[in-house]
């Protein structure tokens, strides 16, 4: 790899993990309200330099202010401009007519609708949506701690909100063009609303409406993160105990469910998750198929048999130059969350023996099942995929490492020795796949 990517994935590693030892330090002991404005307007500062930086930085690497190799950010900004010209001059009829006929289906409308509506209202600036990227990147890190310390301590959610201040995968999608930070804080602000209203008990019209809402709007962004968070909302009923909901509570919260899925069921929504579902489990050998179709050896691990397994720390981190430059870029940001995976994986353990695996039912439920699907879809190695499991894998590794006992470091160890000899064989697979290495 060259020297640039080099850089880019040691300062990625360093800046994570000495930043976030260093603020937790500092801040566990501030009053909540204090904590939550030092989280915010950290987080805020460092993603609107991002923005800024990374503007001239790729306008610098590939004559535009766009990510390497972009094509669905661009597909994005100019569909949405044109979308924009037609709102502006009233020819609604037109434009809805090409939401339906000439787009992706429903799951890429509400990113284009979003920014058909700020280019409409504000212009066609990209600057502007990056910073309201910045924006709703810096407030879910405030999210993560209120969904967090609510199930499973202040301890826990403190250390959260830190970790996801300086995430690496959140800042890196603030400077791009790409619909993931709007999708992830929609899919992250519906299961903390889901979580207030169960654990508050105040069943008031807005308290139901506001998760209702935030998770009809995820069906624009990916229908199956939508069916994720349904499915997820339900297992955690189904498994709260009796002082947290009622038998009452549980049917008229089933109930509602039920109504909200035959609703999306019998409309145009229905027929795509049915599409969806289809192709994540019903064409599992896709991948498969396509990398023998390009002449590459070792093409068969790419089937979930193999890849199911590593659901948690995929993708591994790269270390040679057949990647992509968004890939090499990120090659210290794949690491750290393939480093957090064994946390992640360690709190169900820790839930267990602390008995507390009710209180993570929402966020463990979320995280699983989604983390689940993409190993066993044509996603699996594609980083962005992964993401929204991000919010609840960082939750789920801070309860782990407040958790932590001395007799633990045993498989942390071992975990670490692991790791490593996966990510070299996964880059002597890229290698040898392509007779570059024998």
């Amino acid at each position: 790899m060259k020297p640039l990517w080099m850089a880019w994935g040691i300062g990625t590693v360093l800046f994570y993990f000495l930043l976030t030892y260093f603020f937790h330090g500092r801040w566990k002991g501030d009053e909540t309200k204090t904590f939550l404005k030092k989280v915010f307007w950290v987080a805020f500062g460092l993603r609107a330099i991002f923005v800024g930086v990374m503007m001239f930085y790729y306008y610098y690497q590939t004559g535009m202010s766009m990510e390497y190799g972009a094509a669905d950010s661009l597909n994005y900004h100019f569909t949405a401009s044109h979308l924009s010209d037609l709102a502006r001059a009233g020819r609604l009829r037109e434009l809805f007519w090409m939401l339906n006929g000439h787009t992706m289906g429903f799951s890429d409308q509400g990113y284009l609708l979003y920014l058909t509506t700020l280019y409409t209202c504000f212009g066609k600036n990209i600057l502007g949506p990056r910073l309201l990227k910045a924006l709703m990147s810096a407030y879910l890190c405030v999210v993560i701690y209120k969904l967090a310390s609510r199930s499973l301590g202040e301890k826990t959610g403190r250390l959260a909100a830190i970790m996801a201040v300086f995430m690496p995968q959140f800042i890196h999608y603030t400077g791009t063009y790409m619909k993931e930070t709007e999708m992830v804080f929609l899919a992250t602000l519906a299961l903390e609303r889901m979580d207030y209203l169960i654990r508050s008990k105040r069943y008031t019209f807005w308290n139901i409406a506001f998760p209702i809402l935030l998770t009809a709007l995820t069906f624009g962004f990916r229908t199956v993160l939508s069916m994720v968070i349904i499915a997820s909302f339900i297992l955690f009923i189904l498994c709260s105990e009796p002082s947290l909901i009622s038998k009452k509570a549980k049917r008229i919260a089933l109930i509602a469910v039920a109504a909200v899925v035959v609703f999306f069921l019998f409309t145009p929504i229905g027929w795509e998750m049915l599409v969806i579902v289809h192709l994540n489990f019903g064409e599992s050998t896709g991948m498969v198929d396509k990398y023998q179709q390009l002449g590459m050896k070792y093409a068969e691990y790419a089937s979930y048999k193999y890849t199911a397994p590593g659901a948690f720390a995929m993708p591994l981190t790269n270390l040679v130059e057949v990647a992509n430059e968004n890939q090499k870029m990120m090659n210290g940001t794949y690491f750290v969350k393939n480093y957090l995976a064994f946390f992640a994986m360690w709190c169900i353990v820790a839930a267990i023996r602390e008995r507390k695996w009710r209180n993570f039912g929402l966020i463990g439920s979320y995280t699983l099942l989604y983390v689940m699907m993409i190993a066993f879809s044509f996603a699996f190695n594609s980083e962005r995929y992964h993401l929204p499991a991000l919010p609840g894998i960082i939750i789920m590794a801070a309860f782990a490492m407040t958790h932590f006992r001395k007799r633990d470091f045993a498989f942390y160890y071992s975990y670490n020795v692991v790791l490593l000899i996966a990510i070299l064989a996964w880059n002597y697979l890229k290698l040898a796949a392509r007779g570059l290495f024998f």
